[in-house]
């Protein structure tokens, strides 16, 4: 069976779920389509084909990449409120998959829990796409890694370090990074680092792919000579009330100037966005020549077309 043949029909929930030569067929499609669209090329793979887009948090990037990715590839995305939905209301989720499969060819979800999403893919008979929870953060991380092949020409042997919040975002950056043979560090507070069974999990995938996996208290050595520097927000969605609190915490942790001295000197900074300047990274960063933030962003689309593409094509 070809990679094709394997993806087609596939959830996409975590990258724990991807073999590393699976993750790199969607990287090179998602390089493929981009090159297309920017040739004005139609790629219409989805014609006739409908994903709902079920949001229970709030997003700009998550959706207008999908919904314009849906329309460049021929295909309609239908908004799916969670105030609107019967789930709202009550609704079994097994109930809701059943339904929504008989509808729509696939289904994009952006919500709070895990085993929501799992729940939904278990019932559905259509592929279901985990646009965002509370543990992971999937599809950012192909649009990060499309990004970095384009600026270092690889993945594998490259060292990326993450300095912040154990969050959603550093669970799916460790997995994904250890399945490509990426080394991987990361830097948090004391408290506030990445959840025990994500980093146990990505230590036995780096094992099959012999990467190193550093879980530590101190930025400056997470960064040391690495080639790309990642944060994020230091209080995600639903954490606003700790906002002040983190601020005193993660004193030490933004990504300064100084900091990204401590790097290889062509080192790129990435960060997923929504940024908050003089908090978790420098203006002199964010917006300096190592940052390719935009090109970042703009990857969302090309790389979840990729996922669309394979999974409902």
């Amino acid at each position: 069976m070809t990679v094709a043949e394997q993806l087609k029909g596939k959830d996409f929930l975590c990258l724990s779920d991807y073999t590393k030569e699976e993750i790199q067929y969607l990287l090179d499609l998602a390089a493929k389509l981009k090159d297309e669209q920017k040739k004005g090329i139609p790629h219409p793979h989805l014609a006739g084909k409908t994903l709902g887009m079920i949001f229970e948090k709030s997003s700009t990037r998550t959706r207008v990449s999908f919904e314009v990715g849906m329309y460049q590839l021929g295909g309609m995305a239908m908004f799916l409120s969670g105030r609107d939905l019967q789930i709202g209301r009550g609704e079994p989720i097994s109930d809701t998959a059943q339904v929504l499969s008989r509808y729509i060819d696939g289904i994009m979800i952006r919500t709070f829990s895990d085993d929501m999403v799992r729940e939904l893919a278990e019932f559905a008979s259509i592929p279901i796409i985990n646009g965002l929870t509370d543990m992971q953060h999937p599809c950012q991380v192909m649009a990060d890694f499309q990004t970095i092949i384009e600026q270092k020409g690889k993945l594998e042997g490259l060292k990326l370090a993450y300095v912040g919040d154990g969050n959603n975002m550093v669970h799916s950056l460790m997995i994904g990074a250890a399945k490509v043979g990426m080394h991987v560090s990361v830097a948090s507070p004391a408290g506030y680092e990445p959840n025990a069974s994500v980093t146990e999990m990505t230590k036995q995938f780096a094992q099959e792919t012999g990467v190193n996996v550093v879980v530590t208290h101190d930025p400056m050595e997470a960064v040391k000579d690495a080639d790309v520097i990642y944060t994020d927000v230091w209080a995600s969605m639903g954490q606003e009330a700790e906002q002040q609190e983190r601020i005193e915490k993660f004193k030490g942790f933004e990504v300064n100037g100084e900091m990204m001295k401590q790097a290889n000197p062509d080192a790129i900074f990435l960060h997923c966005l929504p940024a908050h300047r003089g908090e978790e990274v420098a203006a002199e960063v964010i917006d300096g020549p190592q940052s390719r933030v935009f090109d970042q962003a703009e990857n969302r689309l090309h790389a979840q077309k990729a996922v669309l593409v394979a999974l409902m094509g």
